[in-house]
């Protein structure tokens, strides 16, 4: 399995902070958005990860991240020429996946939920159709929702109804074997113009191939697409790393957790930071655990 994460689109919800940056390059406390998506897919075991975005973030996107091998992994860049929909970024990867399945995740999505891992580590190695997450939200009318029938199976996911069926909202974190890219080749614009996720998933969900994964109590979904939410997400996470002394979506603890890296080149990556406390934490995990 390789993983994608879809770093597009104008951040117009953002304006005017993303006039001139691109929304998952703006700070979540004390590091950029696009650590967290890309950390949980290092978490997963992924080391082979496309990147895509605007061709004018991209050269920025590169020059924070870099080809990387300095986390152990193999990282890619692709460019979405216009923001036609998320399924599109299936397309855009084609040659890329070279028949292989994929792990899509949302750029300004951040997730805290151990059992999203797991389920996208067992899927990586063994996935038959397609895998996606839900998270019960205040807001679904915003989301694609779920409607279950009565022995709660899945029987439809509704995109923005006006009357949700459901709490549970669709995440932006998805799995899909090899036949995603042919599947979304056959989509067809919706009324807004664009390749939508949701039909995607239907179109496993009719064909009886549909895996759900409903986050248990406890863990977190974080949707930064908004003034709000931005403030909301770093928040959260100042809260947890300062109370707890942890990191929390850090490409380099994960590629170290994983494997990829070593100790000695977990506590290099800190030192050249080590005038931030991002860096000094990175440094004191090395040693500690050297």
């Amino acid at each position: 399995m390789k993983g994608i994460i879809l770093a597009g689109g104008t951040g117009s919800r953002l304006y005017p902070m993303t006039l001139a940056v691109n929304k998952q390059l703006l700070p979540i406390y004390n590091k950029p958005l696009i650590y967290y998506p890309l950390s949980l897919l290092i978490d997963s075991g992924l080391n082979d990860i496309l990147l895509i975005s605007t061709p004018a973030a991209l050269p920025n996107f590169a020059k924070l991240l870099g080809d990387g091998s300095h986390l152990g992994i193999k990282l890619s860049y692709a460019a979405q020429a216009h923001p036609d929909g998320i399924a599109q970024a299936l397309l855009i990867a084609r040659d890329f996946l070279a028949g292989d399945s994929a792990c899509l995740i949302l750029g300004d999505n951040i997730f805290m939920a151990l059992s999203a891992v797991n389920k996208v580590r067992q899927a990586s190695h063994n996935l038959s159709g397609a895998l996606i997450f839900a998270c019960q939200v205040q807001d679904p009318a915003r989301y694609g929702v779920l409607a279950f029938d009565g022995a709660g199976q899945v029987t439809d996911i509704i995109e923005k109804p006006k009357l949700p069926p459901s709490p549970w909202a669709v995440t932006g974190l998805y799995c899909y074997d090899a036949s995603a890219v042919e599947r979304a080749a056959q989509l067809r614009p919706s009324a807004r113009g664009e390749l939508e996720i949701t039909d995607l998933n239907l179109s496993y969900l009719h064909s009886h191939n549909l895996q759900v994964h409903c986050l248990p109590r406890g863990s977190a979904w974080l949707d930064a697409g908004t003034p709000g939410s931005l403030l909301d997400a770093a928040d959260y996470i100042r809260v947890l790393e300062t109370r707890q002394g942890q990191l929390y979506g850090s490409p380099e603890l994960s590629a170290y957790q994983q494997g990829f890296i070593k100790r000695t080149q977990l506590l290099t990556l800190g030192q050249a930071q080590s005038g931030t406390a991002y860096g000094q934490m990175l440094v004191e995990i090395a040693q500690e655990r050297g």
